[in-house]
């Protein structure tokens, strides 16, 4: 950047007019990231002529960063039109950065009002999709495969996928996780009215990605749900993604399709191991009966309930001899 090094030598000479020059140019023009560090390395040991320079890259005020989260979380939890949605995609990722802890601290660090924000703003994007989905639920649309439903369901469950990542950030996720829940059978319904064309085989993946952040909440203890709810949930995704795996594996063969798909064979794993935490949380007997369905299915590669089948066999094998144990030192503790 010439200018700075016209700079430099004019603050060394002590030439005023050259240095304003070169002051309100490099503070007028856009800079690269190089010169950005090049730029914090030499003004600021120029005092305070030079300090306009270093004005675009000072810490904004917690009151300025909480204006434009909160403005950019309404237009990302929005419904824009289609020319849109670039921009959209744009200001999640920005969110989620400013919620980020890298080698910096997040920009934001979000306190109650700015959580109950984005719980309404999530609840409305929830709200617009429950509308979508109670309208194909109840045919008073037309089918999942039509078009015009295909481009607005998908984009309802991509907008889901990337609030599942905010709201798991603020450790908020109980709401989404009741509300997916209680929709759960009318999802799986209207995902398999859908023909198997590819459109309909991406949507069908981006709900179990929603699933999947749904079920790692409930498996690892996030949100805390009854017995009966957790083998519901396993009752109703289980069968869906084991059915709904080898279609989309089919369908990356095709190396274009693929690309479309966007697959991560982390997620398939994590929800791998999402779907065993569960089972190996439930009473055993909702454990024998899940493990029973799987062996008699003729999906049994994925999920592999291998290591939920073998810890659930070991802790039935022992269960008397542990229990014996136990009335064993409790009838001894009575005696004291």
């Amino acid at each position: 950047m010439n200018a700075l090094g016209i700079l430099q030598v004019a603050v060394e000479l002590g030439c005023p007019q050259i240095i304003n020059a070169c002051v309100n140019y490099l503070e007028a023009v856009t800079w690269e990231e190089a010169e950005e560090d090049e730029i914090l390395k030499i003004v600021p040991r120029m005092g305070l002529q030079a300090e306009p320079i270093l004005a675009r890259l000072q810490p904004v005020n917690q009151s300025a960063i909480v204006n434009i989260f909160v403005s950019a979380l309404r237009f990302a939890t929005s419904s824009p039109p289609p020319q849109l949605n670039d921009l959209k995609s744009s200001a999640q990722e920005q969110l989620e950065y400013m919620l980020t802890e890298d080698d910096d601290a997040p920009l934001l660090t979000a306190d109650d009002n700015i959580k109950l924000e984005v719980k309404e703003c999530v609840n409305r994007l929830l709200s617009r999709f429950n509308d979508s989905l109670t309208a194909l639920f109840c045919g008073s649309t037309e089918s999942l495969s039509e078009a015009g439903n295909i481009q607005l369901f998908k984009s309802y469950l991509t907008d889901l996928s990337w609030a599942c990542q905010i709201l798991s950030k603020l450790e908020i996720m109980r709401e989404f996780v009741e509300y997916w829940f209680d929709a759960s059978d009318k999802i799986v319904k209207v995902l398999e009215q859908g023909s198997s064309t590819t459109e309909v085989i991406e949507i069908k993946l981006r709900a179990i990605e929603v699933t999947s952040k749904v079920l790692e909440a409930i498996g690892y203890g996030t949100v805390i749900l009854p017995t009966a709810k957790r083998l519901q949930v396993l009752k109703v995704w289980l069968p869906f993604v084991r059915v709904t795996k080898p279609l989309i594996d089919s369908v990356t063969m095709n190396c274009e399709n693929a690309m479309l798909l966007k697959l991560d064979g982390e997620m398939w794993q994590s929800l791998e191991s999402t779907f065993v935490s569960i089972i190996l949380a439930l009473p055993s007997g909702d454990q024998a009966e899940v493990l029973t369905e799987w062996l008699d299915n003729e999906y049994m590669q994925y999920p592999d309930l291998t290591e939920a089948f073998e810890v659930w066999c070991y802790r039935s094998k022992v269960s008397k001899r542990r229990l014996s144990l136990l009335e064993d030192e409790h009838a001894m503790t009575n005696s004291f």
